[in-house]
C-alpha cells in the first residue's frame, strides 16, 4: 500500500512541475520493442529479418533431414525403431505437401514496408533487400509448384476489409505454368539488382538467382514433356495441374541459358584433393568454397545441426545416445559404375552362381567412380583416419557349401581368434548399427565432437552448387539436341577418377543416373523421378525390385584352414528384416493433396487430380 501511494506522490509531483512534461514519462520507448520506423531505417535489423526467412527456405529431404533421407531408395532408416514406420509406409495423398501462404504474407509485407516506412536507407539498399525478398518468395513458390502443381499467384498482402465479404482475399490457383513463369520474370527482374551480392554464399546473388532459374525451368520443361508421353497425361481442365507439350523447348532454353552464365561465371568444380574419393567429400565439408553457389551456413549464423549426432558409424560415436540412422542401399552403391566404363553392379557371384572369394574385404568396391567412397561409407575404407570396422560374420564351408554366422554381440572375436561380426557391423534387425553394410559419409562431418550433443556439427548446407548446374546443362541441351551436354557431364565424371572424356556419347539414362550419383541426399531425387515421370515405375510396390526394396550387402570372413580362399572374402546379398515394404508411388503421388481446410477456406481453389 505505501509503494503505490509513493508512486502516486511522485506522478503528482511530476506533474505540477513545468519542467516534468507528460511526453516523457507517458511515452518512453519501449526498451524490448522494435518499431517500424526503426526497422525499416536500420539496415542491420533489415538484414537480420532476412536471415530469419533465409532460415525459413523450405526443403523436403534437404537440409539434413536424416529421416526423410531414408523414405525413397537411397536408403533405410536404421535407428530408434520408434521410428521404423519408414521401413513400412507407402507415400501418402499428403506426402510433400506445402503451401504456406503465412510465409509468402510475411514476405509481402515486408515488401510494402521498405517501400513505404523505408525512408533513410539508400535506393541502392531497397533495392537490394526488396531482390532477396522476391527471390525467397518465387523460392517458395517453387517449392510449392513442384509439390502441389499451380498455386494462388499473391504479390501483396491480402487485407479483410470486415465487409462480410470475404470473396477479395480468395486468389483461385495459377496454371501450373504460370506459376514457372513467375518465377522466371521475377529472378529476371531481380538478377541485376543482387550483383552487391555477389561474393557471398549465403545471401542470394546474381548467380543464385540464375541457379534457381536453371532448376525451375529445367523441372518446368521436363514435366511438360514427360507428363505428355504418359499413357493418360496428369491434368486438370483449368491448367492448375500438367504443361502444354510445346512449352518444353522453351523452358529448356531458358534452363541451359542461365546454367551457361553460371558456368561462365566465378566457380568452379572443387578439385583440390589428389585422392578423388576425399576430395568428392571435402568439397561439401571443407569451405574452400569453388564450387557451393548459395548455402545454409551453420557456422556463420553461429547454429549446430545433430546429422554427425545421427549419423556416425557405430564404433566411432563419441555420445552415448548418437546414432547409426541412415543406411544406405545396395541400390544407391551400385549406381556408381566402375572406372572402365561397366555398370556398377557388384560381382558378389560368379555366373554360375558361386560366391567370388575377394583377398580384402574392400575389393569388391575397387576401381569404382570415387564419389561412391565421398558419399558412402562402405567395408575397409576409413573415417576421420580410423578404419571401420565392418564385417558381417564367419563363412564356414561344411558339407560342400558356405555355411554363414554371425555374432550376437558386436565386435567379438571368432573361435580362430580373428574377428567374427566387426564392431560396425552390419547386423540384420539392429538399432542404431547399419542393417545394409554401408553407412553414409556424405554431410557427416568429420569435426572433433560433431557427432556430441554438447557441440554436434556445423558444416554447411548447399542450396545450389556448381555440379547441378552441369546436370542441368547437360540434361537440358541433351533434350535440346545439341551436343555440349557430353562435356559437361564427362568433367563431372573426370573429377570422379574417370579417364577425360570417358563418354563418347550421351542418353536420358546416362544422365539420370549422373544425377543419382552426383546428387545424392541433396534432395533432388524424389523431385527428379517425379518430373521425368518415373517414380510410379521406379517405385512400384513390388517386392522383387531392387529399387522399391531397399537390399544390403554383407561381407563374410572366410575361415577355411588349409584351402587357398581362407582369410579372404565373400558377399551375400540380404533384404534386411526391417525393412518391411516396398516403396510404392501412386500416380495420385505427383500432386500432394490439398489440405480440406484450404479447400473449405477458399471456394476457388481447384482440387488436385485424384484427390
Amino acid at each position: 500500500m505505501m509503494k503505490k501511494i509513493y508512486i502516486a506522490i511522485v506522478l503528482l509531483i511530476c506533474l505540477s512541475m513545468n519542467s516534468c512534461k507528460h511526453d516523457e514519462w507517458f511515452e518512453r520507448d519501449s526498451k524490448q520493442t522494435i518499431t517500424d520506423e526503426q526497422l525499416w531505417n536500420d539496415p542491420k535489423l533489415v538484414t537480420s529479418l532476412l536471415a530469419n526467412y533465409y532460415n525459413r527456405l523450405p526443403t523436403l529431404h534437404g537440409v539434413f533431414n536424416t529421416g526423410g533421407m531414408t523414405e525413397i531408395d537411397d536408403a533405410m532408416w536404421s535407428g530408434h525403431r520408434d521410428q521404423n514406420w519408414r521401413n513400412d509406409f507407402q507415400f501418402g495423398d499428403d506426402y510433400g505437401r506445402y503451401w504456406d501462404y503465412g510465409f509468402i504474407r510475411d514476405i509481402n509485407l515486408s515488401l510494402e514496408n521498405l517501400e513505404t516506412q523505408s525512408t533513410k536507407l539508400t535506393e541502392l539498399q531497397k533495392r537490394l533487400f526488396k531482390a532477396e525478398l522476391r527471390f525467397i518468395r518465387a523460392f517458395v513458390y517453387f517449392e510449392m509448384v513442384k509439390r502441389m502443381g499451380g498455386v494462388p499467384i499473391v504479390e501483396k498482402q491480402l487485407v479483410y476489409d470486415f465487409s462480410g465479404d470475404p470473396t477479395p482475399l480468395q486468389v483461385p490457383r495459377a496454371k501450373e505454368y504460370e506459376v514457372y513463369d513467375f518465377i522466371f520474370q521475377e529472378m529476371e527482374a531481380i538478377k541485376d539488382d543482387l550483383v552487391p551480392n555477389n561474393s557471398s554464399k549465403t545471401r542470394t546473388n546474381r548467380y543464385t538467382a540464375l541457379a534457381l532459374e536453371s532448376r525451375a525451368m529445367l523441372y518446368a520443361a521436363s514435366i511438360a514433356k514427360y507428363n505428355n508421353l504418359m499413357a493418360a497425361p496428369i491434368t486438370t481442365p483449368g491448367g492448375e495441374v500438367g504443361i502444354p507439350a510445346a512449352m518444353a523447348n522453351d523452358y529448356y532454353t531458358k534452363s541451359l541459358n542461365a546454367s551457361r552464365e553460371i558456368i561462365r561465371g566465378p566457380y568452379a568444380l572443387f578439385n583440390e584433393n589428389s585422392d578423388k574419393g576425399t576430395n568428392f567429400y571435402d568439397m561439401l565439408n571443407k569451405k574452400t568454397g569453388s564450387e557451393v553457389i548459395f548455402a545454409k551456413d551453420f557456422a556463420t549464423s553461429l547454429k549446430v545441426h545433430r546429422f554427425a549426432y545421427d549419423n556416425i558409424i557405430k564404433s566411432m560415436t563419441e555420445d552415448n545416445e548418437s546414432s547409426s540412422t541412415i543406411s544406405p542401399s545396395l541400390s544407391l552403391v551400385e549406381s556408381f559404375d566402375y572406372l572402365d566404363g561397366t555398370k556398377g553392379t557388384l560381382r558378389n557371384k560368379d555366373a554360375a552362381g558361386n560366391y567370388i572369394a575377394y583377398t580384402g574385404i574392400a575389393d569388391i568396391f575397387a576401381n569404382k567412380d570415387a564419389r561412391l567412397y565421398g558419399t558412402v561409407i562402405y567395408p575397409g575404407t576409413t573415417f576421420k583416419n580410423n578404419l571401420v570396422r565392418i564385417q558381417a560374420g564367419v563363412a564356414v564351408w561344411d558339407n560342400g557349401s558356405y555355411q554363414l554366422s554371425t555374432s550376437a554381440e558386436l565386435g567379438k572375436n571368432y573361435t580362430d581368434g580373428l574377428v567374427w561380426t566387426g564392431f560396425d557391423g552390419p547386423k540384420n534387425d539392429a538399432t542404431d548399427v547399419s542393417n545394409t553394410g554401408f553407412y553414409i559419409r556424405k554431410f557427416v562431418s568429420d569435426a572433433p565432437a560433431a557427432s556430441t550433443r554438447g557441440t554436434s556439427a556445423a558444416n554447411w548446407w548447399p542450396w545450389f552448387r556448381l555440379g547441378e548446374i552441369y546436370l542441368n546443362a547437360a540434361e537440358a541441351a541433351f533434350e535440346l539436341g545439341q551436343g555440349e551436354g557430353l562435356g559437361y557431364i564427362n568433367s563431372l565424371r573426370q573429377r570422379a577418377g574417370f579417364p577425360a572424356n570417358s563418354l563418347s556419347a550421351l542418353t536420358m539414362d546416362i544422365i539420370r543416373n549422373e544425377r543419382r550419383v552426383e546428387l545424392a541426399f541433396e534432395d533432388h531425387r524424389y523431385f527428379d523421378l517425379k518430373r521425368w515421370r518415373l517414380a510410379h515405375v521406379v517405385w512400384d510396390g513390388s517386392e522383387n525390385d531392387p529399387n522399391a526394396v531397399v537390399m544390403g550387402l554383407y561381407g563374410y570372413r572366410i575361415s577355411r584352414p588349409g584351402h587357398p580362399d581362407n582369410g579372404k572374402f565373400i558377399y551375400e546379398r540380404i533384404r534386411p528384416s526391417r525393412f518391411r515394404r516396398a516403396r510404392f508411388f501412386r500416380l495420385a503421388n505427383y500432386y500432394s493433396s490439398i489440405d480440406q481446410a484450404v479447400l473449405n477456406n477458399n471456394p476457388k481453389i481447384v482440387r488436385n487430380p485424384f484427390q
